[in-house]
């Protein structure tokens, strides 16, 4: 078991002659935030290394960065539902954060604050959250991904009350290491990338900032749900030690091309739909012209229902019905992304909407009331809506053409 700096998990590995001190912290502990600056104030370490990436310390350093984002940008290169996903991820440790009246992330915060204060180095060993985000993606099989999303939105959904005794128990890694091995028995393929993969990066981070960083004495604060993977990829007597960081690190940082299967599919749908019409109009025009009909009213009827759903303008609701049966298929667009760029131009974001997404994130009804969130709400059930649109007039046409 790990020893204790107060109430925080805490261990020392030696390795190349460098002492590496892991501290383990809940992210939202008043105490963990209060350990960091206590640890470094001792002057005992001449390096801080931290579980952030360079992304995620601009969040922290930069809160207002969001305010910069170009929504349809985001929409347009396919980022909108990493977007919505980190958001909802967001929400869920925010509210903890909120009923405990701590800062998200205060633990690294203070790491950051407190090196610069010691004019120490900085060491930001996590991998980047955004290709975390997308080996979680590529990992999950095409039909588990609606069970992730859906587990998403209950995180935001949930009101569930966490006691400050609960949080103080997570970071003694009891309660957190459970949690996640049963995460793991109940989606490995979450698990790997989330947690696995990053105790991997970490460790290989660290042995690398041993070898060439010049520190002998670095503190590394991570969360306390890292603690036994890190340890266990830094036993140079186990069997799961690093022995070539760098190429860890290559390989972790890769991101899984997506299966050429998935690649066709869309393009395949689209011509078995197109094959469903020629075989139509080679039986008559009245055949062809009423699976045509099919095709707009389902697809989009489902789109506007999707557009409905999310209270988008009602031009918003009109331009999903004409643009689904269209963009279904030309699989280089969505109606989604059409949907979405008419409500943020009939609606423009305000810059009070982006000062208080991350806040609004965290209620189901913020995400209809913020126009930024509400136009990902309406760019995700548009597109959904287009989606199962396809799928059911697909079935129609093919179904016409075997009774004919």
């Amino acid at each position: 078991m790990p020893e204790s700096s107060a109430t925080e998990p805490l261990i020392r590995i030696g390795h190349d002659g460098v002492s590496i001190t892991i501290l383990g912290t809940a992210h939202v502990s008043r105490n963990s935030a209060d350990t960091v600056t206590s640890l470094i104030a001792t002057g005992r370490y001449d390096g801080v290394a931290l579980e952030l990436c360079e992304n995620r310390l601009n969040a922290l350093t930069d809160p207002d960065a969001i305010s910069r984002m170009d929504i349809m940008q985001v929409v347009r290169k396919g980022k909108g539902p990493m977007v919505m996903a980190s958001l909802a991820l967001g929400a869920f440790q925010k509210r903890i954060a909120d009923q405990l009246d701590i800062e998200v992330g205060a633990d690294m915060r203070a790491g950051a604050e407190s090196a610069e204060a010691h004019n120490l180095p900085l060491m930001l060993i996590d991998r980047d959250v955004g290709i975390t985000m997308k080996r979680i993606y590529r990992n999950v099989p095409w039909f588990k991904r609606v069970k992730v999303l859906a587990g998403l939105l209950a995180s935001v959904i949930a009101r569930r009350s966490v006691s400050a005794e609960e949080v103080e128990r997570l970071k003694r890694g009891d309660m957190l290491e459970s949690t996640f091995n049963q995460f793991a028995e109940h989606s490995a393929e979450i698990y790997k990338p989330l947690v696995d993969e990053r105790d991997q990066y970490m460790a290989a981070r660290l042995i690398e900032e041993a070898r060439f960083s010049g520190c002998k004495h670095i503190l590394a604060v991570v969360g306390a749900g890292h603690l036994k993977g890190i340890r266990q990829y830094l036993d140079t007597t186990g069997e799961r030690y690093i022995t070539e960081p760098e190429q860890c690190q290559q390989q972790l940082d890769q991101v899984p091309p997506a299966g050429n299967l998935l690649k066709l599919l869309p393009w395949l749908i689209v011509a078995l739909i197109l094959t469903g019409f020629a075989i139509g109009f080679s039986q008559s025009s009245n055949v062809g012209w009423g699976m045509v009909q099919q095709w707009v009213v389902i697809n989009g009827t489902l789109a506007a229902i999707g557009a409905l759903i999310a209270l988008a303008h009602p031009l918003t609701i009109v331009s999903a019905f004409v643009a689904a049966p269209l963009t279904s298929l030309n699989p280089t667009i969505s109606a989604g992304v059409v949907s979405a760029a008419v409500e943020s131009f009939l609606r423009k974001p305000r810059v009070g909407d982006f000062s208080r997404l991350r806040d609004d994130a965290c209620r189901i009804g913020g995400w209809w009331s913020n126009r930024v969130a509400h136009t990902f709400v309406v760019f995700f059930l548009t597109g959904l809506g287009s989606v199962v649109g396809t799928y059911i007039a697909g079935y129609k046409i093919f179904e016409a053409i075997a009774v004919v």
